[in-house]
């Protein structure tokens, strides 16, 4: 069973859900169209990630799809820790049926750091609510190793690679991958292949990214690996079925290993095992 560790959907536009900005995206892609796209490519269930480019902080309609298809999602949303109340912001957000996980920004768009009293809080919020806290920290990867050191009753997940992934990429996009050598030994986290794919420099099936990632199986061990697509955000560079089958077909994976990469770490690190394929 394969487990995408971040998918979004979203309705068209208009007066009753405005757009905050107008990503390269799809036009909508709903609830039931985000069914119908994992349904084409094998997906049996996923981590509905409320996308804040369009929502902002509010996830309700990541809800709404939670409601019609609990089981083949569970949710996470991007929290304010400037906001005063986070830390009850998060216990709310638990109460909340389907809910796994928080996601915070500390990346270089974002003034917080490792010690920020917001940052605190919400953080201890999430170990008191047992939620998983996904981490946005491209270009601050160091940041995240302090947060974790910092938390070490929190689990976090590392969004992304925890590297640059949006145009113009970088002359070299791996390069920060000593650093998360260096956040691997710090057993409260796990990390997301999300847009692997994207980094890669060659057509598809991205031959290139096999050396880099294979740094990163070694580091954080396969059980601390999540797959994931990503999907819409990728839209423009890697489609939907481009970004999975790359990881079905390589040679560089055991069949447990796949198998763990594709579900199992996903399941393990949101404590959410979905009963069977769809």
């Amino acid at each position: 069973m394969i487990i995408d560790s971040q998918v979004h959907a979203y309705a068209a536009e208009s007066l009753e859900r405005p757009w905050r900005t107008h990503p390269n995206w799809p036009d909508h892609v709903t609830g039931e169209e985000m069914v119908a796209a994992m349904d084409a490519v094998g997906v049996s269930a996923a981590i509905l990630v409320s996308p804040f480019l369009l929502y902002g902080y509010d996830a309700g309609y990541a809800v709404e799809v939670y409601r019609r298809s609990p089981e083949k999602f569970r949710l996470v949303k991007l929290v304010d820790c400037a906001d005063p109340a986070v830390a009850d912001v998060v216990a709310e957000w638990k109460r909340t049926p389907g809910t796994v996980g928080i996601r915070i920004r500390i990346d270089d768009t974002s003034s917080l750091r490792p010690g920020d009293p917001g940052l605190d809080r919400a953080m201890r919020a999430a170990a008191r609510n047992d939620l998983a806290v996904n981490v946005l920290c491209a270009g601050r990867i160091d940041a995240a190793t302090e947060l974790a050191d910092r938390h070490p009753n929190t689990r976090f997940v590392i969004d992304h690679l925890g590297l640059h992934q949006h145009l113009p990429l970088p002359a070299r996009p791996w390069e920060p991958v000593d650093q998360l050598v260096e956040l691997s030994k710090r057993e409260n986290t796990a990390i997301k292949l999300t847009g692997a794919c994207v980094l890669s420099k060659e057509p598809y099936p991205f031959s290139d990214i096999w050396d880099p990632l294979g740094r990163i199986f070694d580091s954080w061990g396969i059980d601390r690996c999540l797959w994931g697509s990503d999907w819409t955000r990728t839209f423009p560079q890697v489609g939907y079925k481009d970004a999975i089958t790359p990881f079905l077909l390589t040679d560089r994976l055991t069949e447990g290993e796949r198998a763990m990469l594709m579900g199992g770490a996903c399941a393990e690190a949101y404590g959410w095992s979905p009963v069977g394929p769809a």
